[in-house]
């Protein structure tokens, strides 16, 4: 946020993935409830349930239009991992990701900039050029594509539930109020059916 400039973070949690069967991932309700408790400290955190309120599945193509819809006149960035962004080429209707929101490549490696343009100039416009003052990737019609480099931290949420599974701590590898709540619905436990457990309301 401080390096964009942004005025908030809007957090998006998905509900009905395209490319991962339902059953295979925790309830929405358990899910929202996690990422209320990771983000409830930081003011400037916001947390949207805009992809549980539109039907089908939830591409971000169709969550770009409605942010847009619901907030006129906001500029939007979407922020994606390195290795996610590689396969933007493969999402739903990708081409106009591109021209909804600019771009931030969340990316740990010391380089890049010549592969996120080799990418975006295949794939969405050859009109993109590296700005060299700041790295960025620039469009005389379409948003940029930022790099930004972050702090790499090997934690993975796939690593998370497989330790939760095998009985071991997560402890420092997600807020306490977010251990507690995993460990007080028995999450990710006993093979597929503790995955998909829902907390009972």
């Amino acid at each position: 946020m401080e390096v964009l400039g942004l005025d908030e973070m809007l957090f998006v949690p998905v509900s009905v993935p395209p490319h991962k069967p339902s059953r295979k991932i925790l309830t929405f309700q358990s899910r929202w409830r996690m990422l209320q408790l990771a983000v409830v400290s930081n003011a400037r955190f916001r947390l949207s349930d805009l992809e549980r309120r539109m039907p089908g599945k939830s591409y971000t193509v169709h969550s770009l239009r409605k942010l847009h819809e619901e907030n006129p006149g906001a500029e939007l960035f979407f922020l994606v991992g390195g290795d996610a962004f590689f396969e933007m080429d493969t999402w739903y209707q990708f081409e106009e990701i591109f021209r909804l929101a600019a771009i931030v490549v969340l990316s740990r490696l010391e380089s890049g900039e010549e592969q996120i343009l080799e990418f975006v100039s295949k794939k969405v416009s050859d009109l993109y050029r590296i700005v060299p003052e700041n790295g960025e990737i620039r469009h005389p019609v379409l948003p940029s594509v930022f790099i930004l480099r972050n702090t790499r931290m090997d934690v993975s949420s796939t690593r998370i539930r497989e330790l939760v599974a095998e009985g071991l701590s997560v402890q420092y590898l997600v807020p306490d109020n977010v251990l507690g709540y995993i460990e007080e619905n028995r999450l990710y436990k006993g093979g597929a059916a503790g995955r998909i457990r829902s907390l009972k309301e």
